[in-house]
């Protein structure tokens, strides 16, 4: 099996790659490197398990040879990210989304679209079904992220009745661990590095905004069996365990065991205030149930972010 990972560089795509090599996928990884990072992949690259290609997706994509599955992961995932480049932010949702999906039809490939549970905005229900609509603003501050997603899905979707492709469309929840960026402003890594500094831990509104957060090897797992499942449409992927942002600072705090107070800021436009996915079709139809619970992600994510503020 050939399969090409659009941003293979990034945090999830780079845990997908190990996944896959260890089931011998062939694998070519076009990234734009402009979030993802070459550390993650050099390795691999070096001792020729994978084919690199630095492009960004929303130039055309061509593959020489054949492809049996196209993955498109290309985005620009953090807030603080997506604020820094909205246009590439809208362009890898769009362009790459049509390119990648171009590819896949020229190919006769698979296509599997990482979409995000930014999809449901600020949601009025709550867990979030597939079915849910959403509650999203189209010219808010976070617009180019929610809504780019949003084309992509109707993109892969119009794929599917047009063309007869094999479409999955991932929507994932948040996912943390290692490979993250310890600086682009997501809330778990924010809160370790401000933690095992000792500065000021910072919350945006009063702390009582949910998140249920997924180890990056759940999620993985998850986008494995369902690249290799006959499923088709919008599939949930994420853990439910839900925890108020308060209540993971202190828990964070307390891990690292750190002096650090907490400060609370006033809460940015348009972020949501509960996310918790309903899963039940994920575990229908891949028979697979998260199994890191958060205590353990978090050690884990606690050490390997030490060792890097300590080289």
């Amino acid at each position: 099996m050939r399969i090409v990972i659009t941003g293979g560089a990034g945090f999830i795509g780079s845990h997908l790659i190990d996944k896959l090599l260890s089931r011998n996928f062939e694998i070519v990884v076009v990234d734009s490197l402009i979030t993802g990072s070459i550390d993650n992949i050099k390795e691999l690259i070096d001792t020729k398990k994978i084919q690199f290609i630095e492009q960004d997706v929303q130039k055309f994509l061509d593959i020489e040879g054949s492809v049996d599955v196209v993955a498109h992961l290309a985005s620009i995932a953090s807030p603080k990210a997506y604020m820094k480049y909205p246009i590439n932010t809208l362009k890898s949702g769009s362009l790459g989304t049509i390119n990648s999906l171009g590819l896949a039809k020229a190919k006769g490939a698979k296509y599997l679209l990482t979409s995000t549970s930014e999809v449901y905005g600020d949601p009025l229900i709550s867990p979030q079904t597939e079915d849910y609509w959403g509650n999203v603003n189209p010219v808010g501050s976070r617009s180019m992220y929610d809504e780019s997603k949003r084309f992509a899905e109707a993109s892969a979707v119009t794929y599917i009745n047009e063309f007869g492709l094999d479409v999955k469309i991932a929507r994932i929840f948040n996912t943390y661990g290692t490979r993250m960026k310890i600086n682009d402003g997501r809330v778990v890594t924010n809160f370790i590095y401000q933690a095992i500094t000792d500065n000021d831990i910072t919350i945006y509104g009063d702390g009582t905004q949910t998140r249920s957060l997924s180890y990056v090897s759940d999620t993985v797992e998850y986008l494995d069996r369902l690249l290799n499942s006959d499923f088709q449409g919008v599939m949930n992927i994420g853990n439910p365990e839900e925890i108020m942002i308060l209540d993971l600072a202190k828990k964070i705090i307390e891990k690292t065991e750190s002096n650090s107070k907490i400060k609370f800021f006033e809460l940015p436009e348009d972020d949501p205030k509960i996310r918790k996915p309903d899963i039940t079709r994920a575990i229908k139809e891949l028979g697979y149930k998260p199994l890191i619970k958060l205590d353990q992600g978090l050690d884990i994510l606690i050490s390997w972010i030490k060792e890097r503020i300590n080289k």
